[in-house]
């Protein structure tokens, strides 16, 4: 295997390098279109033009499934201003002022956007807060209200109490009544139609279903391939009716049955859940064995999964994947959701991407179905209603956190003596998909063909495909996606068995962010089961920068670290600006089910803290980590006997 090195000018060739495969099956079916000889090739036969003729997604585009505004009942009572209107003006570029006063922009515009706002109580802290007179008829509510615009140490505890209220489920009656939920709900839609402009920027309508029984946290995204029309003809689901998922399946069920739309669900990043996003026996919300309806119905309501975001990474930790040297990223292992039970080791296995991948496989040998089968992305999660991601432009979890001089002390969340400082804050991540155009449906299509990845920040170009025939010339193509999708399957797609006595091989191609730092390697993190019934992993380096050599274990010597911590900068001088490499499966056994995907890591670059410290003249606590390695997660390739 060689790595081939490519020059920055394929930036444009690898975004506009086209996807394609709907059904995701090597072998030539494409969504609805079955393919013919004259349509195998990336463009007509005969034809001059490599551009013309193409019939498949072609589009790299950037965006956050997962943002609060004011009319989150927690982002507004932590003090957010802005509303769904300012998430969707700064998202497609524009400048805005945040709650505390401060300008801020993004570096590029997104491509689409998700305002995910609460469905518990959705609209209704704007109220509280302002004194609605209906409201405060009810006690508690106009003790929330008095508090929280008292500010400081009592709006704080005053919050701490409105999470804790909905996590048991005591939520004041007024809140539910239908008339005014409607009424919110319309308001939202109307916005969501006003800022959605197809082929430039795409409003995609969601809301995030709030499950947090005892403060554990089974948070869902349910995003809508449908407009106002469609979407407003059901109220969203709230957890007053169930905190179990597989009720809100039937809710989405139920959506799809009744206006003919479509609606997905993606899971929040797991590491709050203290051990039971991912169950392998017992489903947590009813306490009774997991059947092949539970693990059938949750594979066709939840394609996609938050591996990262601003609460911590969610691929792996370290106590799970104790070879891999990158596995202890931006890691929160705590506690639950409000810190009510601490963090013990053994649920560590139910909460991240990488062992609920490997217990998906274990899963389908038992039940019949893969639940874990899902894609990934990226989201901020952020209570700001401020899309950013970037180490340098970082505005925090909560309007309290907003860029000030003592923010990485502030507290994040805190019950009892337990708590989460400022600094733990991960400026992560975005979402990416690969979609034949930017809009509301393309973009749907894309998330359940699961043509996605995550990325903690920067604007990673990744493409990943997997086939029995790949040869190292094919890494030296300049459009990459041209043989990829004529020799196999892209990201979030399946290999059956292939020919006797091959091995699957895989082309992978990479390119920098032009505003982020350049690229140390890539890597192909393999989950398997074997023929005991157990699972295993392996992460392979199989492409990367330098002069670096693999030693006899597989381990490659770090790429070198330039950061100027006190001056918060670094220097390309290390790493490359694209990597591109075919690969071979050394150790493939075509009776074992596997997964692959692609984890791509940058150089050494400055955190946010560090940018913080500098800006502000500052010194970070001692625990704070000031350099950060980011990195890109693929939706994964299954092989299936």
């Amino acid at each position: 295997m060689r790595t081939y090195l490519l020059s920055t000018l394929s930036i444009v060739a690898l975004a506009l390098t086209p996807a394609l495969a709907q059904d995701n099956k090597a072998g030539g079916q494409v969504g609805e279109m079955v393919l013919t000889g004259d349509d195998v090739g990336l463009f007509k036969k005969g034809g001059y033009s490599p551009y013309a003729g193409r019939r498949y997604p072609t589009r790299l585009l950037w965006g956050d499934t997962h943002l609060h505004t004011n009319q989150s009942l927690d982002a507004r009572a932590f003090g957010v201003t802005l509303g769904v209107e300012d998430a969707y003006r700064f998202a497609r570029g524009e400048e805005v002022t945040a709650t505390h006063g401060e300008k801020v922009r993004l570096s590029r515009p997104l491509d689409w956007l998700v305002v995910s706002d609460h469905s518990d109580g959705m609209g209704a802290m704007v109220e509280i807060i302002g004194g609605n007179p209906d409201l405060m008829k009810d006690a508690t509510l106009k003790d929330w209200s008095e508090r929280i615009n008292q500010g400081g140490e009592s709006a704080l505890l005053a919050t701490m109490d409105v999470i804790n209220s909905f996590t048991q489920g005591n939520i004041p009656a007024i809140l539910l009544e239908k008339k005014f939920a409607q009424t919110v709900w319309d308001k939202y839609l109307k916005t969501a139609e006003q800022f959605n402009d197809p082929g430039r920027f795409t409003s995609i309508i969601g809301y995030e279903w709030t499950s947090t029984e005892n403060g554990n946290n089974l948070h869902r995204n349910v995003l809508y391939r449908d407009g106002r029309d469609s979407a407003r003809r059901m109220l969203p689901y709230t957890t007053t009716a169930s905190f179990n998922p597989e009720d809100l399946w039937k809710w989405m069920a139920s959506y799809e049955e009744k206006t003919g739309g479509q609606v997905l669900a993606l899971a929040h990043n797991g590491n709050l859940s203290n051990g039971i996003m991912f169950p392998v026996e017992t489903n947590p919300a009813t306490s009774k064995p997991l059947t092949g309806t539970y693990v059938t119905t949750r594979a066709r309501w939840e394609p996609l999964y938050e591996v990262t975001q601003i609460k911590g990474d969610g691929e792996t930790h370290p106590s799970l994947s104790p070879r891999d040297a990158f596995a202890d990223y931006e890691t929160w292992d705590v506690g639950n959701l409000n810190l009510s039970v601490p963090k013990t080791a053994d649920m560590l296995k139910y909460e991240y991407a990488r062992e609920a991948l490997k217990s998906g496989l274990k899963l389908e040998s038992t039940l019949g179905t893969n639940p874990y089968k899902f894609g990934m992305v990226g989201s901020t999660d952020s209570h700001t209603a401020l899309a950013t991601a970037e180490e340098e432009n970082f505005f925090g979890k909560h309007s309290g956190n907003e860029p000030k001089a003592e923010r990485a002390d502030h507290v994040v969340g805190q019950f009892g003596d337990k708590k989460i400082d400022g600094w733990q804050m991960v400026a992560s991540g975005y979402a990416a998909v690969w979609a034949t155009d930017n809009t509301r449906e393309a973009i749907f299509d894309a998330m359940q063909r699961k043509e996605t990845y995550a990325t903690t920040g920067p604007r990673i170009g990744v493409r990943f495909f997997g086939g029995w025939d790949f040869s190292e010339a094919d890494a030296k193509s300049r459009v990459p996606a041209e043989i990829g999708y004529t020799k196999g399957v892209p990201m979030g797609g399946d290999l059956t068995k292939g020919p006797d006595g091959k091995a699957p091989t895989f082309l992978v191609a990479a390119v920098k962010d032009p505003y982020s730092g350049n690229l140390d390697r890539i890597q192909i993190v393999k989950g398997w089961l074997d023929k005991d019934g157990k699972t295993h992993e392996k992460v392979f380096n199989i492409a990367w920068s330098g002069g670096r050599t693999i030693d006899p274990d597989g381990k490659l010597p770090p790429v070198g670290n330039t950061v100027d911590v006190a001056n918060a900068t670094w220097t390309n001088t290390i790493g490359t600006p694209e990597l591109i490499a075919v690969w071979q499966d050394p150790a493939f056994d075509a009776g074992q089910r596997a997964f692959y995907y692609v984890r791509v890591l940058e150089i050494p670059t400055p955190r946010w803290t560090a940018y913080d410290a500098k800006r502000f003249g500052i010194k970070m606590p001692n625990a704070s980590p000031m350099v950060t390695q980011e990195r890109a997660y693929t939706s994964p390739i299954w092989y299936t006997p």
